[in-house]
């Protein structure tokens, strides 16, 4: 069950996706693994599901987990600085002014707080070695789906600006420099984040080290909405493992009329979703009595989990 280093966990918005996840991070720190748990989502729940106050900081919550909730906004600000700091020697003293205003528009353009997160997920899944594995709680499907496909996307843009930089490098050999290479610290510093994405994409699309997890709930739109994801997460390589079906109708519910009305609905709903879904391992989780607000209610999800799988 705790074979790969690295564990996402998606799910469209309320089907108890931070829950589950939180409850995986237990069991594996119980099992004797260092867990990290990692919230992507802006909508943080890792904080009220472990009554403990979080921020970008990572932060010991159980023995053997630590939790850390990456803030959209100031991984974006962080981004856009370093990027700030990258180009310091590089541009001309009169062209800086314009170059910094051109990097602050960026700032505020589409996609730009996804691409400072992914750089931010590059970091941990790449430079956090000390722990046995990594669990992303990440926010909603299309968030998520978006996220995880930029590496073969940044990858190939990257690729697009080492060519050009080696044309205009091979020219100005050729016509200044007499035909020697020339040092060009722009296209070192493409090549480095090139590789960075390189290794990335290897390892998320590596089935040994990195697993994903998608919960839902016996509903049709969560149903369809996890069908979407996992297609498109394969048409980006990446495969889905497990799947978490929260929210349970439990045989202890009692036996009324609405309640076997819910029943024969929730049926048919299990039936799409072994026959939508074949090639997934699948877990059933049954609804609890009480939110999920105390971490006795976390245990108690936790030792569901574990008796599922």
């Amino acid at each position: 069950m705790f074979e790969q280093k690295i564990v996402f966990f998606g799910g469209k918005g309320g089907v108890g996706k931070s829950t589950i996840s939180s409850a995986y991070s237990l069991a594996a720190a119980e099992c004797g693994k260092k867990v990290l748990l990692v919230s992507t989502d802006p909508a943080h729940n890792l904080g009220d599901i472990f009554d403990i106050a979080l921020g970008d900081r990572k932060k010991k919550i159980h023995h053997n987990l630590w939790a850390t909730e990456i803030q959209p906004e100031e991984e974006s600000s962080r981004y856009i600085q370093q990027v700030k700091d990258n180009l310091k020697g590089l541009v001309k003293s009169h062209l800086a002014e314009e170059v910094h205003r051109q990097i602050d528009l960026a700032a505020i353009s589409p996609g730009a707080e996804e691409a400072a997160l992914f750089d931010r997920l590059v970091q941990i899944v790449l430079e956090e070695k000390e722990y046995d594995m990594i669990v992303f709680d990440t926010a909603p499907t299309g968030h998520t789906v978006r996220l995880l496909s930029l590496p073969e996307m940044m990858e190939a843009w990257v690729d697009g600006m080492l060519q050009r930089r080696q044309s205009i490098n091979e020219n100005f050999s050729q016509w200044l420099n007499d035909g020697e290479p020339v040092d060009d610290p722009i296209y070192r510093v493409l090549m480095n984040r090139k590789e960075r994405f390189s290794q990335a994409r290897r390892l998320l699309i590596d089935k040994k080290k990195t697993a994903y997890m998608y919960v839902l709930t016996p509903e049709k739109l969560p149903i369809t909405e996890t069908k979407r994801a996992l297609t498109l997460l394969s048409h980006a390589g990446l495969q889905v493992s497990n799947l978490f079906i929260n929210k349970c109708l439990p045989e202890e519910a009692g036996d009324t009329s609405f309640l076997q009305k819910r029943r024969r609905q929730e049926k048919v709903y299990m039936e799409e979703i072994n026959d939508t879904f074949p090639e997934q391992s699948k877990h059933f989780i049954p609804l609890l009595e009480e939110d999920i607000s105390s971490s006795e209610a976390l245990h108690t999800v936790k030792d569901r989990l574990v008796v599922s799988t």
